[in-house]
């Protein structure tokens, strides 16, 4: 659904020099997601199932909304971001 939305917002913003782009991330470590990675056996376990091997962490994210946001994406709309570690490349 989140897709599907900034394909059409995109399509209808971009005529007036709007970007709409998203970043969809895999399991990171938040308050959110707390009860996975605060138990490192059950990080353990996840982190293995990632091809990098390690939950992500907010800082992992911050160069892509900065590159989003500046003047370096300007012909860029309409795209979904995956930051997940590699585990979502073979779904």
């Amino acid at each position: 659904a989140l897709i599907g939305l900034v394909r059409n917002l995109a399509a209808e913003f971009g005529p007036k020099g709007v970007r709409v782009n998203a970043i969809c991330p895999g399991l990171v470590k938040t308050d959110f997601a707390r009860e996975l990675w605060d138990k490192p056996e059950v990080t353990a376990r996840i982190a293995s199932e990632i091809p990098l091997r390690r939950l992500g962490e907010s800082e992992d994210f911050s160069g892509l909304a900065v590159f989003l946001a500046s003047d370096a994406s300007r012909y860029m709309t309409g795209q979904a971001l995956t930051v997940c570690g590699g585990s979502n490349m073979w779904t």
